[in-house]
């Protein structure tokens, strides 16, 4: 029986009993309190018959027959109440039955309204469910409109509402529960306000980061460094150390005291802008300071020092880290060798190879690496090669690394196929080779001419998940386009298409010079089509000037001239980038004895309203000197 046919029966029979009633007792006083105090009865009966009924439906987590029921409340005067709207949304989420979909909650906070004013309890239940069902997002605009109704969330609730988005990666939604935290004057966890400051900066919304920063400083609440040292760092490592040395002083002037990874971060962001000045301005603030510089901040020093070229700055500081009794490790050693490898400076390098030895290190990977790369960027090939092939011999622990230096060395001394049979020695050793040791023996096996077994190769390699990339198609592709081995292009350029790898520029230059070998300047109009095409960004434009250049030298000055007008005619460069390349092929002509020609060219620039530079003046003088 449907439920209001149950309550229309009810009432049928409580109105007969109640006009049996009024007929036997009308001549008596005592008429109108037995009638009020039998319907009064009757109606709590009704009533707890309701609510015990709404209650089972939502234990067994029938949401809608439990709305239905506390709907036909209503029809009682002075109910339902918010209090059985509570106990309906309390029953119904601790249900091992019911589901949960977005859906019901929508339901349950639309139905809220319409038993009156909510109060704090059925927002908090609203939220709490939410919450053990990973719903932060509708938690937190539950919370808002308990906000805007009157109730203030307490700062458990948003804490943990806060936890949930952070832990599900939601950084706009759980900055907008820090700012509401914060307009509630609650200082959120030091936990959670690390944990969202650092993933702000990691996901490079610096603005953001801050902003909350800046926001917690001024309104004085009190945390320690390490919660504003991720932004710090942040900023100093995308360039904006100035923005970087803002924070530091607000952070200073608020009280905060800075320790080593302050001043270290702020040291690198100097350093990194090269900033020399400042570094050391730092560095002297943090000794006044008592905050005595650690290894790490001197090697972080040593190292900016060293990408600039500045090794004998590096060796006074390293001499100062003695001094001071700041023991470097081996990493500010291995720092220290590399950049002295790259400058040649033999003597430094064995002086300190026996520091390092005398302090009781043991040469590990990264140090073989250092002087083993640094070498061989010097073109020290044989003494790369010796130390490497000594250094493998030995059953020390080496990394990927060290042997792709070792295949690098026997690549350039012509023994690709030794290189191919180190790749054993390697997994036989439990390491697995990259795509820089497969593509090392690729670029190797192109350079003495055994392009087809390079390409062979390729099926052989036990690649990554990712197959080939670019580097090892380009290296095979330039190649074959030296020899103008046409199916051999045709199978890599099928292999790039099988891969979803897209022409770069240095493909597109190794088929343009192919094609203009080949005196196809049709074919190498359509290239420079699909290269302009792909958006000729100033990268592309760099590699159009390099290749107008080998054209022009190995004597393609016609189809290097026809690119260049076919270039400019679809409006792809600016007057800066039409003089770089008119000096590129004036040089050519000017290395060719095309004396003349060059006079005509720079009449050219001068009448197409480009403004000649430096290096064209230079040209256009040698090229009147040798005509006199």
């Amino acid at each position: 029986m449907l439920l209001c046919e149950i309550l229309i029966l009810k009432q049928s029979r409580t109105f007969w009993k109640h006009g049996l009633d009024f007929v036997k007792f009308y001549s008596t006083s005592a008429f109108k309190a037995y009638d009020f105090s039998r319907g009064s009865n009757a109606y709590d009966s009704d009533y707890k018959d309701l609510q015990f009924r709404m209650q089972s439906f939502a234990r067994s987590g029938h949401l809608s027959e439990a709305l239905y029921t506390l709907d036909s409340m209503r029809e009682i005067h002075g109910k339902a109440t918010v209090y059985d709207y509570n106990a309906l949304v309390y029953y119904f989420l601790k249900s091992p039955n019911a589901s949960f979909p977005k859906l019901v909650f929508v339901e349950l906070y639309n139905s809220m309204k319409k038993f009156g004013p909510p109060n704090a309890s059925t927002f908090n239940t609203l939220i709490n469910g939410m919450l053990s069902l990973d719903y932060a997002v509708d938690s937190y605009i539950i919370a808002e409109e308990m906000y805007a109704t009157g109730f203030t969330p307490s700062f458990t609730t948003l804490s943990k509402i806060l936890k949930k988005m952070l832990e599900a990666g939601s950084l706009v939604d759980s900055l907008s529960v820090c700012k509401f935290m914060l307009r509630l004057d609650y200082n959120p966890t030091e936990s959670s306000l690390n944990l969202l400051i650092s993933k702000l900066s990691k996901a490079c919304m610096l603005k953001e980061a801050f902003q909350v920063s800046s926001l917690l400083l001024h309104k004085g609440h009190s945390y320690g460094s390490y919660v504003y040292n991720s932004v710090l760092w942040a900023l100093c490592r995308t360039g904006q150390s100035s923005i970087g040395l803002a924070l530091f002083c607000l952070m200073k002037k608020k009280g905060v005291v800075h320790n080593i990874c302050s001043y270290t971060a702020l040291i690198y962001g100097f350093g990194r802008e090269c900033q020399w000045e400042d570094v050391r301005c730092c560095l002297d603030e943090m000794e006044s300071c008592g905050c005595r510089p650690n290894v790490i901040t001197y090697t972080t020093v040593i190292k900016l020092l060293c990408d600039s070229g500045k090794i004998g700055e590096a060796l006074d500081l390293l001499a100062k880290m003695e001094r001071e009794g700041c023991d470097p490790d081996l990493i500010t050693y291995n720092i220290v060798l590399r950049e002295l490898g790259l400058q040649d400076r033999v003597k430094e390098i064995y002086e300190l190879l026996l520091l390092i030895d005398q302090k009781g290190f043991s040469f590990d990977s990264h140090t073989y690496a250092s002087l083993g790369g640094s070498l061989l960027k010097r073109g020290k090939i044989g003494i790369a090669y010796k130390l490497m092939s000594d250094l493998i011999l030995t059953r020390i622990t080496l990394d990927v690394v060290v042997y792709n230096i070792f295949l690098h060395c026997l690549c350039c001394k012509n023994n690709s196929e030794k290189a191919l049979s180190l790749l054993k020695n390697m997994t036989e050793r439990g390491l697995v080779p990259n795509n820089v040791s497969y593509n090392t023996i690729l670029k190797g096996f192109c350079l003495e001419n055994k392009v087809h077994e390079a390409l062979e190769l390729l099926d052989c390699f036990e690649w990554g998940a990712n197959g080939p990339d670019l580097i090892s198609l380009n290296t095979i592709l330039s190649a074959a386009c030296k020899e103008g081995n046409s199916s051999t292009i045709q199978r890599v350029l099928r292999r790039m298409k099988t891969e979803c790898l897209q022409l770069s520029g240095v493909s597109y230059v190794c088929l343009i010079q192919h094609f203009a070998k080949l005196g196809k300047s049709s074919e190498c109009v359509k290239l420079l089509d699909d290269m302009v095409c792909q958006g000729l960004k100033k990268s592309h434009l760099i590699t159009f000037n390099s290749l107008l250049g080998k054209l022009c030298h190995n004597g393609f000055l016609g189809i290097a001239w026809k690119l260049f007008e076919h270039l400019r005619s679809r409006g792809s460069l600016n007057n800066k980038s039409s003089v770089e390349i008119y000096n590129t092929i004036m040089e050519a002509m000017l290395w060719r004895g095309h004396l003349y020609e060059i006079l005509s060219l720079f009449k050219a620039l001068v009448m197409e309203g480009c403004e000649p530079n430096e290096n064209t003046y230079r040209i256009l003088h040698r090229a009147i000197s040798k005509v006199r």
